[in-house]
């Protein structure tokens, strides 16, 4: 059975940027987080690829790895993720190639299908907006020879890319990764920070059908949550009061800046049903409830890792919340 105190736990960030705030803050802030994660024991930090959205900087999400990789040690620095739909293979190759040279045994490459954007961004970015959707598997496979040994009758090389095996994962919020991650013998991240519904059904189906590979014996999945832990249940909640109004603007489509936390919000009985889907796999409260609903997440996926995301207005709330986390998880 798993237990919380052995299981690695690891940071997802989605760089935001604060109403009143600029990008240059909220790398500031991503740069102090990774540190500060680092220096708490967290495994891995990652940064998910977003683009023409207000609120989240980390669009040239390469280029952040590697800011935050030079700005620490030995925690490992990666995507989460890059859609692979968005760019061709071999560029992709090229940069984690880069990334893996200048900072080995440190990076990660997590990949997804989704555009990360709307539609009329999709369209600036992709000639086809079809690409990635019936061919992601293709895709995946060339990005795999960019970074695997070179084949001899291998025409296009990634340099620097060839032979650096870059450790890829699959992330997803439906079955569809689960399904390609098992069949390819991957590891597999669920994101349940945005999308717990079929949190349960893609870890089984992962689980059951998965195929050994040269990367992985067993299967090793990873779920991503969103938690926020305070001093108090009443002080993280009012807290988490940023991230729900986050989601209630994308219901709205009004898709806009982090705000300062709120006493109360003001939404129909519609519109909270589906922010609170959104934050279905939310751990929210103080240091004890925190801990209670961690092990209970455990308990019920038997997750490898966990990679948790922290949602406030401010970097102190934020900063505080990983480490009242890190207190909990360390016993």
């Amino acid at each position: 059975m798993a237990r919380l105190d052995t299981t690695p736990l690891s940071v997802l960030d989605l760089a935001p940027i604060r109403d009143g705030g600029t990008v240059a803050d909220s790398f500031h802030d991503s740069v102090a987080l990774a540190r500060l994660s680092e220096s708490l024991g967290f495994t891995r930090y990652w940064l998910a690829e977003h683009h023409g959205l207000e609120g989240i900087a980390s669009a040239a999400t390469s280029v952040l790895i590697g800011h935050l990789a030079e700005k620490t040690s030995h925690i490992r620095v990666g995507s989460g993720g890059i859609m692979l739909p968005n760019h061709p293979p071999l560029v992709i190759a090229e940069q984690f190639g880069t990334l893996e040279t200048l900072y080995p045994g440190r990076i990660d490459l997590g990949l997804g299908r989704a555009p990360g954007s709307d539609a009329a961004t999709m369209a600036a970015m992709r000639r086809d907006p079809h690409a990635g959707v019936e061919d992601f598997p293709q895709r995946l496979a060339e990005l795999e020879g960019f970074l695997g040994d070179a084949r001899p009758e291998q025409r296009v090389r990634a340099v620097p890319g060839q032979g650096t095996r870059v450790p890829i994962w699959l992330l997803g919020s439906s079955l569809y990764s689960a399904q390609l991650a098992a069949h390819k013998g991957l590891p597999f991240a669920f994101a349940a920070q945005f999308a717990p519904a079929q949190l349960d059904e893609a870890l089984a189906i992962y689980r059951r059908d998965f195929r050994p590979s040269e990367v992985l014996a067993a299967p090793y999945a990873m779920v991503g949550l969103p938690v926020l832990a305070a001093a108090t249940d009443e002080r993280a909640d009012y807290l988490a009061s940023t991230a729900r109004q986050k989601f209630l603007g994308l219901i709205r489509g009004q898709r806009g800046r982090a705000r300062p936390p709120v006493a109360t919000l003001d939404w129909n009985p519609m519109e909270r049903a589906q922010v609170e889907g959104f934050l279905g796999a939310a751990v929210i409260g103080s240091p004890a409830t925190v801990r209670d609903g961690l092990e209970r997440l455990l308990e019920r996926t038997q997750a490898d890792e966990l990679m948790i995301n922290t949602d406030t207005y401010a970097l102190e709330d934020r900063l505080e919340s990983y480490r009242l986390v890190a207190e909990v998880w360390q016993g």
